[in-house]
């Protein structure tokens, strides 16, 4: 597998959230989450992954499974290894934008995502999907 190039940029949205995949390997995986304000997600892990956040635009608070915020903005990251359970949402006031990075260890098995419902997931977003919200046709956000 030769270089990937990428430009950190995404769709608009009118709510909802978005994941704009932007480069894969074996191993590693960067995408771009982007959350309108408010939205968040549910407790969860994801076995057999570390992952990344950094914000590059708006607010987001982390939880643990304690309910503990960690509150990023702009520059800031979080590292949750393997086994972390989290959830997040953007709590300011304009859309987050986290770049969002994946590590993937050699025994990872077929589930991707378990909730605390006991909800589980075993696809991986490989294409830009939008949830509850439209894109907004000729708007994008970019990294400047």
């Amino acid at each position: 597998m030769g270089a990937q190039t990428f430009t950190v940029k995404t769709p608009c949205i009118t709510g909802g959230r978005s994941h704009m995949p932007l480069v894969r390997t074996d191993v590693l995986m960067s995408g771009l989450n982007y959350y309108a304000p408010g939205r968040k997600n549910k407790l969860h892990t994801h076995p057999g992954e570390d992952h990344m956040f950094v914000v590059l635009d708006g607010e987001a608070t982390f939880f643990d499974k304690d309910e503990n915020p960690t509150v990023l903005k702009k520059g800031d990251g979080i590292l949750l290894p393997e086994g972390h359970y989290y959830q997040f949402e953007s709590s300011g006031d304009t859309p987050l934008a986290l770049l969002r990075f994946a590590a993937y260890k050699p025994d990872r098995k077929g589930i991707r995502r378990i909730d605390t419902s006991g909800g589980t997931n075993t696809e991986d977003e490989m294409d830009y999907v939008c949830v509850d919200g439209e894109v907004v046709d000729g708007e994008e956000w970019t990294l400047s």
